[in-house]
């Protein structure tokens, strides 16, 4: 169904209440690969019982985290199939920590839609509050949905992006697991194309692929652990843009530059002439 540009830009949808606890952060820290040092203080401080500290990107997955089907792609004036729906870029911004254990509303709503001739890029705000009325935390996210252009739509910025020209003042290897897609699925992102060779084969891919937000959590936990010595609270905001794909089992190499109050970067696979996973990098520190 073509986009309906007039009914899906600006639509608020209903809110959500949802919960968590601290199991479900340990189970998300270890699909980002915590623990990987078992007797390191900084690296148990994600996986303690009952009061660990919360990685920002929590934020980016908490309201889906319970989920066992796949997402659907259905809003208002939004209606696109799940295998054309690629996840374009992710954001998150807490004023505070993240509490281990809570319950919180999520009103998210639809900010740009740009018309890219053969594809559309979906913008939505996501903020989640607590009961109190406190703002946890706010997502930004985009999607590019394949074949959904021409609906008469601005085309948008550019979302290129210049690095210095200069060696990195941070650079940071990150294993990723074999079974890595196998364990991050259960934090709610049920996508066959990171579980179902047929589907990934489906897909034109030679084997699922990790989840993007796998890519993007294990980044910020890295920059975490080497830019504000492992305090998840000292984290302003943090984004990134999926560039390309990243398949279970491969290292990645982070290349940061600080830039005034903020640290800027991408993340590539080495081991395919640096194919570049994550663009746009952005962590800002509190």
């Amino acid at each position: 169904m073509p986009i309906n540009l007039d009914e899906a830009l600006g639509a608020e949808l209903e809110p959500v209440e949802f919960s968590w606890t601290s199991n479900d952060i340990q189970l998300y820290h270890l699909g980002l690969g915590a623990g990987a040092a078992p007797l390191d203080p900084r690296e148990l401080r994600y996986l303690v019982d009952n009061t660990p500290q919360v990685l920002p990107t929590f934020g980016n997955v908490a309201q889906s985290f319970h989920l066992t089907d796949p997402p659907e792609v259905q809003f208002p004036g939004i209606d696109i199939e799940l295998n054309k729906v690629l996840h374009a870029s992710e954001g998150i911004s807490a004023p505070g920590p993240i509490p281990p254990t809570g319950t919180a509303t999520a009103v998210t709503r639809f900010t740009d839609i740009w018309d890219k001739g053969k594809a559309a890029v979906i913008w939505s705000e996501t903020t989640a509050t607590a009961p109190d009325g406190t703002v946890l935390w706010t997502q930004k996210r985009s999607i590019f949905a394949r074949g959904e252009g021409g609906f008469g739509g601005e085309r948008g910025p550019s979302t290129s992006e210049e690095l210095p020209d200069r060696a990195p003042d941070l650079e940071l290897d990150i294993v990723t697991l074999p079974q890595q897609a196998l364990l991050y699925r259960l934090c709610g992102d049920r996508n066959p194309l990171h579980s179902d060779p047929e589907f990934a084969a489906a897909m034109g891919f030679p084997r699922p692929i990790l989840h993007g937000l796998c890519t993007y959590g294990m980044t910020c936990k890295a920059l975490v652990d080497n830019i504000v010595d492992a305090d998840a609270a000292a984290v302003k905001s943090y984004s990134a843009r999926m560039a390309g794909v990243v398949f279970p089992g491969e290292t990645l190499r982070a290349n940061l530059w600080k830039d005034n109050d903020r640290f800027v970067g991408a993340v590539t696979v080495p081991e395919r002439d640096n194919a570049v996973a994550l663009a746009g990098v952005e962590f800002v520190p509190a």
